[in-house]
C-alpha cells in the first residue's frame, strides 16, 4: 500500500482541488483508493466520497490519541492501493503549535508529504519557501511539490527552477482557472446535492490530469513504500480479532435510528461503527429521512447528527407526522444524541418554522456568524471530545428552560470553560458540539447522567 499526505503552505493553497483531482484520477486509473482527512472537518470528507467512491475517514489527534489514529488508518487503508490524506490549513498548523497538524499525522503514520503551493504572483522567490518547508523538520519527507495557479509556460519554468534549487521534486501544476472553485462550504451548499459536488470533482480531475505527473508521483512513493504507514501498527489479524470480539458484544435486538438526508449528514463513520458494536445500544444501523419518511423507525437509540436543517426548514415543518414521532420517542424516554442541526430540529422553531418542540429553543440564521473550536465535555467520570462549528444561534424560552441545561461543562482546547450549553431532557442529550465517540463507550455517557 502506498500513501502520502497532501499539505498546503497555508489555507487557500489549493489542496482541496488537488486532493479531489488526485482521488478521482487514481480511481479512473483503476487504483483502489482510501481517502482520509486530517482534523474534524465533515465537508471535505464528503467531497472525498464523491471523488473516490468510498467513505473518507477523519484522523484527528485532539479527538483521538495517536494509537487510535494509527489503527484507524490501517483499518481503512488495508487492501487498498493508495491512501491519500488531505491535510488541514498549512503543513505545520495544529491546535497547539504543530500538534494535530498534517505534519503531526505524517510523522505518526510515517507518510511522505506532497506540498501544494499557491504560485499566484510568485516565481523564483518560492525557492526560499520550499527550502524552509523541506528543512524545518527533518522527520518530514517532502516527496514533491504541486504548484497551483500556474499562469504560463514561462511561469512554470521559473517554478520548476525554484523547486530544483530547493531540492524538491516538481510533480506538476494546476493551471490558473477561475472556473475551478470549491463550492460554498456553508450557508447555501447542500451536501446532498451530488451534482454540485460532482461538477467540482470533475473539473478538479481534468485540471490535475493535465498538469500533474501521476507516474512520477507513484514512482516516488514506491521508492519509499517499505516504510510507509507501518510504524507502530498492530498486526492486521489483531484488528480482525478485535472486530469479531466487538461483533460478539452487539445487542441481539438493538436498533439505532440515524437521521440521514440532505438536512442531516454530518456523521463520522467511526461513530456509527462504534454504535453498532456498543454492548448496550449496539445492533442494526437504520437510516431514515426526517425530510421524506413518514415517521422515524422503531429503535432503541436515536442519533440526530448535524447538517443544514435551516436550508430545509419548510420541508421539515411540513412533515408533521415525522416531528411527532420523534417527539414521542423522546417523551417516552428513548435514548437520543442530537448534535448541532439535530439539536435545532428538537427545538421549537427555526426562523419561525415549527420543529419538534422538545427543547425550549428557537434557532435563527439572522446575523449569522461562525462559532468554532475543539471542545471537551465532562459528565461525571466520562469525558468526550468533539468540535463546535455553526453559524446559527439559539434563543432559549426562559419560561421553559429551567432544568434543561446544562448537564455538563464544556472546555476549549486550552482547558477554559466555554458558554455553549449541553441540554438534557430525560434520556436526550443535545448541544451544538459534534461529538466523536469512535474510541469511547457511548453508553457510559448515559450511565453517568443517571449516577
Amino acid at each position: 500500500m502506498l500513501g502520502f499526505v497532501i499539505a498546503g503552505v497555508s489555507s487557500g493553497s489549493g489542496k482541496t482541488t488537488v486532493t479531489n483531482g488526485l482521488l478521482r484520477g487514481f480511481a479512473n486509473r483503476g487504483f483502489s483508493v482510501a481517502p482520509f482527512k486530517v482534523g474534524p472537518d465533515y465537508i471535505d470528507t464528503q467531497f472525498h466520497r464523491v471523488a473516490a467512491g468510498v467513505p473518507s475517514i477523519n484522523l484527528d489527534l485532539f479527538m483521538s490519541d495517536k494509537i487510535c489514529v494509527k489503527e484507524r488508518f490501517q483499518r481503512y487503508a488495508v487492501g487498498k492501493d493508495i491512501a491519500v490524506v488531505e491535510g488541514v490549513m498549512g503543513l505545520f498548523d495544529g491546535y497547539d503549535k504543530d500538534r494535530g497538524s498534517a505534519a503531526n499525522i505524517a510523522r505518526i503514520l510515517d507518510l511522505p508529504v506532497v506540498l501544494v503551493v499557491n504560485a499566484a504572483s510568485s516565481a523564483y522567490s518560492l525557492v526560499a519557501l520550499l527550502s524552509g518547508f523541506k528543512n524545518h523538520d527533518e522527520r518530514i519527507r517532502i516527496a514533491g511539490v504541486i504548484f497551483n495557479n500556474m499562469a504560463s509556460d514561462n511561469h512554470l519554468r521559473l517554478l520548476k527552477t525554484a523547486a530544483e534549487d530547493a531540492g524538491v521534486t516538481c510533480l506538476g501544476y494546476v493551471r490558473r482557472d477561475p472556473t475551478i472553485s470549491v463550492p460554498s462550504r456553508h450557508l447555501g451548499l447542500s451536501l446532498g446535492d451530488s451534482d454540485i459536488m460532482e461538477e467540482f470533482v470533475r473539473r478538479a480531475e481534468l485540471a490535475v490530469r493535465a498538469g500533474v505527473d501521476f507516474e512520477r508521483l507513484i514512482e516516488g512513493l514506491e521508492s519509499g513504500a517499505s516504510s510507509l504507514g507501518t510504524s507502530g501498527f498492530r498486526p492486521q489479524h489483531s484488528l480482525e480479532a478485535e472486530g469479531k470480539a466487538a461483533e460478539g458484544k452487539q445487542a441481539a435486538a438493538g436498533r439505532i435510528a440515524v437521521a440521514w438526508d440532505d438536512a442531516f449528514n454530518f456523521v463520522y463513520p467511526e461513530n456509527l461503527r462504534a454504535l453498532a458494536c456498543n454492548h448496550r445500544f449496539g445492533g442494526e444501523i437504520v437510516r431514515f429521512s426526517p425530510l421524506s419518511d413518514e415517521q422515524m423507525p422503531d429503535a432503541d437509540f436515536l442519533y440526530l447528527p448535524g447538517g443544514y436543517p435551516e436550508l430545509f426548514a419548510e420541508r421539515l415543518e411540513a412533515n408533521v407526522q415525522m416531528r411527532e414521532s420523534v417527539r414521542k420517542f423522546v417523551e417516552n424516554g428513548g435514548f437520543v444524541m442530537a448534535e448541532c442541526g439535530g439539536m435545532i430540529y428538537l427545538g421549537e422553531e427555526i426562523d419561525g418554522r415549527k420543529m419538534c418542540g422538545v427543547l425550549p429553543l428557537s434557532a435563527s440564521m439572522d446575523k449569522a456568524r461562525l462559532h468554532l473550536g475543539y471542545r471537551t465535555m465532562r459528565i461525571g467520570d466520562f469525558t468526550l471530545r468533539g468540535h463546535e462549528f455553526h453559524y446559527s444561534s439559539v434563543i432559549e424560552n426562559k419560561e421553559r428552560i429551567g432544568s434543561f441545561k446544562s448537564c455538563a461543562e464544556q472546555l476549549d482546547v486550552k482547558g477554559d470553560r466555554v458558554s455553549t450549553p449541553i441540554y438534557r431532557y430525560k434520556n436526550t442529550i443535545a448541544g451544538y458540539t459534534h461529538w466523536y465517540w469512535g474510541d469511547n463507550d457511548i453508553s457510559e455517557l448515559y450511565e453517568n447522567l443517571h449516577a
